[in-house]
């Protein structure tokens, strides 16, 4: 049995892929912004055919970077590294490709979280 079969479809689906796309243990939260985050966001949007995980969390980085989201990027990108949907070469690339649309200091903020994501996984 999974831990989470006690809970609604919806609820589950969405705490699985969120465990998925994280890399890290979810539990079951309360309130309405956690209810539309795992019900909505994971259960639906992030399961959507059309694109892959890898796809969407590129389009997140790139967003990310571009809006200063630094610290949901300490979480994308260390999961997108863990999960292998984007090795060290990759992630370095990104960031100079970002730097040049996103700006020198938003790249520069995303940088240190790729070269610290780097250091922390070897």
């Amino acid at each position: 049995m999974g831990k989470f079969d006690d809970l609604p479809e919806v609820r589950r689906a969405g705490l699985e892929k969120m465990e998925e796309v994280y890399g890290f243990d979810m539990t079951d939260g309360v309130g309405d912004f956690f209810g539309y985050t795992a019900d909505h966001l994971f259960a639906d949007i992030w399961n959507r055919p059309g694109l892959s995980d890898r796809d969407r969390r590129l389009l997140l980085i790139g967003l990310l970077s571009s809006t200063g989201g630094a610290d949901v990027l300490g979480i994308q990108v260390p999961a997108a590294y863990a999960n292998g949907e984007l090795d060290e070469a990759a992630l370095r690339e990104i960031v100079i490709f970002l730097c040049h649309y996103a700006g020198w200091p938003n790249g520069a903020r995303l940088n240190s979280i790729v070269e610290n994501t780097i250091a922390k996984g070897k």
